[in-house]
């Protein structure tokens, strides 16, 4: 369907700009008068789902509302528009009012999500399936909103644990180029002068700064012809199913992909199982979930076995990169029949995992940096102070 951006005016007088979909301009324009809005300007716009987007908090707002409505039996329909009038993002007010209407027309409300692939994920699309089909919306809703809620915290914890390190980083990086640039040589020159011999830390900085703007753009020249390099190399799914493989293998670095890579595939697992989602639709989802396509590929073997009648746990076993503990709790599920609560376990077990490394990690790196990037500066430091005390004990003697 064709998308159309608009610029209206609210009954206030503020300006609104958003954009929606409609078969014509005068469909748009129509649509623009039900969001209760003035339009000034209608225009043809590019493909919604490319262009519309709508913020985390908003998404999770919305979806605790629909959450909180349906539990109160109110219908659908009826819970759609009171959510869409309750909210000031225009264009999720328009998606909201959009989905109510193909679900009086007779779709399913998943089906109808489809249409924002921008806005909505295939997990959250996959849960509202599944809960829409086992008359749990009420219960998906108020877990997607938890789940979202939880990603959206934890990402803005690492954001803000790792702001002082890079601004420290930043800061440290913009000193020593600027003493190796422009404070350095003008000293050194000073101590040649004097006829001064330079110790080799000296020399060994000074050749740094003489050559510190060819080695900027080398560096620079050698990381993009690195990144192109893999960029292409990856491209090909088989390569970069054998790199992302790699990646779980390296110390530390890999172990820590891996617990975040399970504790985001388990607690999917246990949102799509506990809505009512087939064990095989949802290992296909969450196929799609991994940043790792390795271990993508992986879920969607297992996927296949599931179909195939056999037992998903071994090939998984077989891969040899799993904790013990995943593989054990995982097949215990699946032989009892209590999967979502094993799957559950595994996601507690996984995020206390994570929670633990990344303080640890977290606690290290602020240290770790100083200690760096003042190791560095000491060097230019003594670069420096040698050579003053070596002319002053020459001077003495």
């Amino acid at each position: 369907m064709p998308a159309y951006s608009y610029t209206a005016l609210d009954d206030l007088g503020a300006k609104h700009k958003g954009i929606l979909s409609a078969e014509s301009e005068r469909e748009a324009r129509r649509l623009v008068k039900d969001l209760k809005l003035t339009p000034l300007k209608i225009s043809a716009s590019n493909d919604l789902s490319k262009t519309l987007k709508i913020k985390n908090k908003d998404i999770v707002i919305m979806t605790r509302q629909l959450s909180t409505l349906l539990e109160a039996n109110t219908p659908i329909v009826e819970a759609l528009e009171i959510t869409a009038n309750q909210l000031t993002n225009k264009n999720l007010v328009y998606i909201l009012l959009n989905l109510k209407e193909d679900i009086v027309q007779g779709k399913r409300l998943g089906n109808s999500m489809k249409k924002f692939p921008g806005v909505f994920s295939d997990t959250y699309i996959s849960m509202v399936s599944a809960g829409d089909s086992s008359g749990n919306l009420d219960k998906v809703f108020l877990r997607l909103a938890d789940y979202l809620e939880e990603s959206s915290s934890i990402r803005q914890k690492v954001i803000s644990a790792l702001t002082y390190p890079l601004v420290l980083i930043s800061f440290s990086i913009i000193v020593i180029i600027s003493l190796l640039a422009f404070v350095l040589p003008r000293v050194v020159n000073q101590f040649i002068k004097a006829g001064a011999e330079l110790p080799f830390i000296t020399k060994f900085l000074l050749g740094i700064s003489n050559n510190i703007l060819l080695i900027i753009f080398s560096i620079s020249i050698i990381s993009f012809i690195g990144f192109y390099i893999y960029r292409n190399f990856v491209s090909d799914e088989s390569n970069k199913i054998k790199v992302h493989k790699k990646i779980l293998a390296i110390p530390l670095i890999g172990n820590f992909v891996l617990n975040s890579e399970l504790e985001r595939f388990s607690s999917t697992m246990e949102l799509l199982l506990s809505s009512g989602t087939n064990l095989d639709v949802a290992l296909d989802e969450c196929s799609k979930i991994f940043n790792n396509k390795y271990l993508s590929s992986v879920i969607k073997n297992a996927k296949d076995d599931v179909v195939e009648g056999k037992d998903f746990i071994n090939s998984m076993k077989q891969e040899g990169i799993f904790p013990d503990i995943f593989i054990q709790l995982i097949s215990s599920g699946y032989r009892s029949g209590n999967l979502v609560k094993m799957f559950n376990k595994v996601s507690h077990f996984m995020k206390a995992e994570i929670e633990t490394k990344r303080s640890v990690f977290l606690s290290l790196l602020e240290p770790i940096v100083i200690i760096l990037m003042g190791g560095f500066i000491m060097l230019i430091v003594l670069a420096i102070l040698i050579p003053i005390m070596q002319m002053n004990t020459l001077s003495l003697g």
